[in-house]
């Protein structure tokens, strides 16, 4: 077993990655054919344990935010505490803000574990990620087990950060466009317009986006031209959702695969499979794998 703080890289072939466990149970890097194709953890960032800073962090034990940092679950009402100042309301859960420990590895793959006991939080829950490299790329597989003696409803998903090259291009289809209200709160969803559809491939948008978008066909293409490479995400199909972030005035956007639509926790509507909420009885899992291929660009 690997002390929690020991950082690891993964290869194969072209392709390395840099893991962070004590980060937030993080991905640092992700390089293929030596191009960096998630933004890279500084080494200021690394030193002062900077989690936003990271390539990729797992969002457990749900993804995005819970507005007013309460749901309504059953019969009753469970409060979380805002993680993420100075947000007022909690985002991704608490996954991301703690160390994880490495319980398996080898050159090629890892497990980080995480075990969480109610307290602070409502949730008790033991979460992994089993992080493999080959040929064709890096494939994680995220099991949630709820360990507390109640029914919860749960989600997860992957956030992971892209440098924004000024000819960066988006590629993947949906159904759904949640808008947002303030605060980063998901709001409601409507039909997908054809000004926010990315089904043909197009640039980043020139505005603000913090966006779910529902119905994800559980593919998407990110093209980096100026690099020469682009990167498939190919996600199980419990993935349902795709969150889109893209500040303009930052050097940097992400693109995340979730079970749950943003703000689902707020709604309520636990057995809407739109909303993809997984309520797990004591003792029960649920896992999905995400993958990234790299691929070559052709002039």
């Amino acid at each position: 077993m690997g002390a929690i703080s020991e950082a690891r890289t993964l290869k194969a072939g072209a392709l390395e990655v840099g893991l962070a466990p004590a980060i937030g149970g993080s991905v640092s890097a992700m390089r293929w054919r030596g191009i960096d194709l998630m933004r890279q953890l500084s080494d200021d960032d690394r030193d002062a344990g900077n989690v936003l800073g990271v390539a990729m962090f797992p969002m457990v034990p749900y993804a995005n935010r819970v507005a007013g940092n309460e749901f309504h679950f059953e019969t009753r009402r469970w409060r979380v505490l805002p993680n993420n100042p100075p947000e007022r309301f909690n985002v991704h859960g608490s996954g991301w803000k703690k160390p994880w420990t490495v319980t398996r590895a080898s050159s090629v793959a890892a497990a980080l574990t995480l075990e969480v006991a109610a307290g602070a939080e409502p949730y008790s829950y033991r979460a992994e990620q089993a992080f493999a490299v080959a040929e064709e790329g890096l494939s994680v597989t995220v099991t949630l087990t709820n360990t507390g003696p109640v029914a919860m409803p749960f989600g997860f998903g992957l956030h992971p950060w892209f440098d924004r090259d000024p000819d960066v291009t988006l590629q993947f289809s949906a159904r759904r466009f949640h808008l947002e209200e303030p605060e980063g709160v998901s709001g409601d969803p409507i039909t997908l317009p054809p000004e926010l559809d990315f089904a043909k491939g197009r640039s980043l948008p020139g505005g603000w986006r913090n966006n779910d978008y529902g119905g994800w066909t559980g593919e998407a293409i990110i093209r980096f031209p100026s690099r020469g490479a682009g990167l498939r995400i190919v996600a199980d199909p419990v993935f349902k959702h795709l969150m889109l972030y893209a500040d303009p005035t930052k050097p940097y956007f992400c693109l995340e695969p979730q079970t749950n639509a943003s703000g689902a926790f707020n709604r309520g509507q636990w057995n809407d499979p739109d909303e993809g909420v997984i309520v797990l009885a004591p003792g029960e899992s649920a896992a999905g794998t995400v993958s990234f291929r790299p691929f070559a660009l052709t002039s």
